[in-house]
């Protein structure tokens, strides 16, 4: 096994010893490298041999370091192999709703633990060895984010589709007395791994010393399902039942485990129609990244932010610059009343909710909102400027039906505003727009004539 250096930094500890461009890196200190997580673990020493192959030729090289200074190779690919793909037919998968004319770099499957450990992105360890999981441990790779669904094994194999995730337990207890921490998720289907299931699965997990947050989070499902199992969205009733049940753990697991552990997404407090929970409910956000306190986090930022404002700045008055706020339809109620709650002077704002007609109506996350909904829905509507979220974009600039930003811009006639996910940042551009849109017209080329 070797990896194709492609560069190598100027003045690095690498070019300093003669390591060259086009060489092949197999070990390090004499152990195989077998991806990137290998060789950032075994280049944290201060003292290492690297062994390459030039021309094929083996050659060993001595280096000095400092502990934190990179070893400054770089590679033809960032984790120095492929993607590790996904082995599952899950029931609930969301890249098999995908609609038609969805681009294929959407429907690739990926399920690869290095990249939870780099990204936070959820692995169900079903394509994990034994072998790789003594890797996993011997690395020290923590914290890890795992799709667990079910700690029941053949209600997983079900879920999942895989006689390989009946391990799922075996594994976890492993990596918990291997000293790897691990968040988890699942992702309840109404009827099936919720109820007793779902009370089940939080007891076993909350067993586990490496086991630190459980998210919980609905069924996504779009209006592409021809052929695919019979789910549906939770109810009301429904929603407010697993709320319930988590409370109830939230309580005991405080009191026992010094933690709430389980956190329902925001999504199922909304369907329930329950009050988001207050910031210190949420110990950290170590689940924001599943939709979990992502609302109450951005309230709590801007109004941190607003609080910050001159006293005639925190009022609303007449008139004011008129802008829009596009999103999904089940954040729009509370970003309509946080703006109620801390007004801005000179901004008229209006929330829009967006119904998402490309993966279907059930879709109502902002997130997924694309630049045809955005620009049809939008047209008309009597506004200076549209903010939006940037998670809505890929790169900055790609809707997910892949219109781009300046399309989108050009079909409205005026300004469309990414916003970062950050409280403060929807506040600054919110006063920016009071203040600077003339400006911002004339760089587009919609100045008033």
């Amino acid at each position: 096994m070797s990896h194709l250096i492609v560069s190598v930094d100027p003045h690095s500890p690498a070019a300093r010893a003669g390591i060259r461009p086009g060489d092949r890196l197999t070990r390090i200190g004499g152990v195989t490298v077998i991806d990137f997580i290998d060789y950032q673990a075994l280049t944290a020493q201060c003292r290492l041999t690297v062994q390459v192959m030039r021309e094929g030729v083996p050659l060993d090289f001595a280096l000095r370091k400092g502990e934190y200074v990179p070893l400054g190779l770089n590679f033809e690919t960032p984790m120095m192999s492929g993607t590790r793909l996904c082995c599952n037919k899950c029931l609930f998968c969301f890249v098999d709703q995908l609609p038609a004319d969805a681009r294929q770099s959407m429907r690739v499957k990926d399920d690869d633990w290095r990249m939870s450990l780099m990204m936070g992105n959820y692995v169900t360890l079903t394509n994990v060895s034994d072998t790789e999981l003594d890797r996993i441990i011997e690395r020290h790779c923590s914290p890890l984010y795992i799709s667990v669904h079910a700690t029941d094994p053949d209600l997983r194999a079900h879920l999942l589709g895989t006689p390989r995730a009946r391990r799922l337990m075996n594994q976890l207890k492993r990596l918990s007395d291997g000293g790897i921490a691990f968040h988890c998720q699942c992702v309840l289907c109404p009827g099936i791994n919720d109820g007793d299931a779902l009370d089940e699965t939080i007891r076993a997990l909350a067993a586990l010393p490496g086991a630190r947050s459980l998210a919980l989070v609905p069924v996504g499902l779009t209006g592409h399902r021809a052929g695919l199992s019979a789910l549906r969205v939770y109810t009301q009733a429904e929603a407010q039942a697993v709320i319930a049940l988590a409370e109830r753990w939230r309580e005991r697991l405080l009191r026992e485990r010094d933690t709430r552990f389980v956190f329902p997404s925001d999504e199922f407090y909304l369907q329930a129609g329950a009050p988001i929970p207050p910031d210190e409910a949420y110990e950290g956000y170590a689940q924001i990244d599943d939709g979990v306190g992502l609302l109450r986090l951005l309230e709590t930022e801007y109004r941190e932010a607003w609080d910050e404002l001159p006293k005639a700045q925190r009022r609303a008055t007449p008139g004011g610059r008129p802008l829009a706020i596009a999103c999904g339809k089940s954040a729009a109620p509370f970003i309509r009343r946080m703006l109620q709650d801390y007004p801005v002077a000179g901004a008229n704002i209006t929330v829009y909710a967006l119904e998402n007609t490309w993966f279907g109506p059930t879709v109502t996350v902002s997130g997924l909102i694309t630049g045809g909904d955005l620009t049809r829905q939008m047209a008309g509507v009597e506004c200076d400027a549209i903010l939006i979220t940037e998670v809505m974009l890929r790169d900055g600039n790609l809707f997910l039906d892949d219109m781009t930003l300046p399309q989108a811009i050009d079909a409205l006639g005026k300004p469309v505003v990414p916003v970062g996910r950050q409280g403060e940042d929807l506040l600054d551009a919110i006063l920016k727009l009071s203040e600077t849109l003339e400006e911002m017209n004339e760089e587009l080329g919609m100045g008033n004539e």
